[in-house]
């Protein structure tokens, strides 16, 4: 993809939680990105994840040149013709809504426009994938999704167990995304999707954004490009390319004790958390945001057209937000 190229077209990773700064904003200027999900909280209370938005709102004000706040689809238009990147701020955990249904409002009123039903463990509103007993979606559950579908905030499944995926799926009126995940039939890893998940997800015009997270993907950080845009290929083949994008996971410039928060949080003792984690190597076609237009040969390569292609890069991204963020009963 030449410069010209990248510029014309409309990039939009699906979610991404680096370490930011202006340095990886200016990156994804130079890599073309119109518009990112940025992760702002994980194991945080509603207090400590408002701290976190006062952080962003700061980010906005110093590199107002380079990013803005998305607030609904016309904001990665806006984006575009300012040079800038739109990013969209939200939730890969309920934890910010403790026990209270309004805040998921609150939240949604401070810009929050994606959230987690679930991370790895059981919530109030579901089981997370590496629970023994996946119950499905709760009482508190089915609330949150219904107040998330009156609002426009999407639904996220991502870290989510089989049931309260499937859920999930069948209880909004809303298509619901699974932001960055892989199929498991590519790599079984118990965080990657079933077959069932993703036929059922397309179905109801939902979207799978596929993840470059090494510990999603078939060989590690040594999966070559081909590998992986092949297994695009095979997604596409079954249901059909108009619910795939990418949601990278990128971690960049994380430091490794980030991975411990993000896999125990506080809720478990420090002296009985598993050994010392730490980030995996990336595959070398994909470090940071300038690398994202890149997979267009890939993926071409791949068999894909060049206006598929375009699709699974961002166009797929916009025309779901533009339905997602709308607020209000869409039936």
């Amino acid at each position: 993809m030449t410069r010209d190229t990248a510029d014309a077209a409309t990039l939009i990773d699906g979610l991404q939680y680096c370490k930011w700064s202006r340095e990886i904003f200016q990156q994804m200027r130079e890599g073309g990105m119109s518009a990112v999900h940025a992760t702002v909280s994980y194991h945080d209370g509603f207090r400590d994840t408002v701290r976190n938005l006062v952080e962003w709102n700061w980010r906005f004000r110093d590199h107002a040149d380079l990013i803005l706040l998305g607030r609904d689809a016309d904001d990665i238009a806006a984006a575009k013709a300012s040079g800038r990147t739109a990013i969209f701020l939200g939730l890969q955990n309920p934890m910010p809504i403790e026990d209270d249904l309004g805040l998921v409002e609150i939240l949604h009123e401070l810009g929050i426009r994606f959230m987690q039903i679930t991370y790895n463990n059981q919530s109030l509103l579901g089981a997370g994938w590496m629970e023994a007993v996946d119950g499905g979606v709760t009482r508190m559950g089915r609330e949150v999704i219904a107040e998330m579908n009156r609002l426009g905030m999407v639904i996220d499944m991502s870290h989510s167990g089989e049931r309260t995926t499937l859920e999930a799926i069948e209880l909004s009126t809303r298509p619901i995304a699974v932001t960055h995940a892989n199929p498991s039939w590519w790599r079984e890893t118990g965080r990657n999707k079933s077959a069932e998940v993703v036929k059922a997800l397309a179905e109801t015009g939902g979207m799978l954004g596929l993840s470059i997270y090494p510990h999603h993907l078939r060989d590690g950080g040594a999966t070559t490009l081909q590998d992986f845009c092949a297994m695009a290929a095979e997604v596409a083949v079954m249901i059909g390319v108009d619910n795939l994008g990418i949601g990278s996971d990128l971690c960049q410039g994380q430091p490794d004790n980030i991975v411990q928060w993000m896999r125990e949080g506080r809720w478990t003792r420090p002296d009985r958390r598993s050994a010392r984690a730490a980030f995996p190597a990336q595959p070398e076609w994909f470090g940071d945001n300038r690398d994202f237009a890149g997979l267009a040969a890939g993926l071409k390569a791949a068999g894909f057209s060049g206006a598929d292609t375009a699709k699974i890069l961002g166009e797929n991204w916009r025309n779901f937000m533009r339905k997602a963020f709308k607020p209000g009963d869409l039936s």
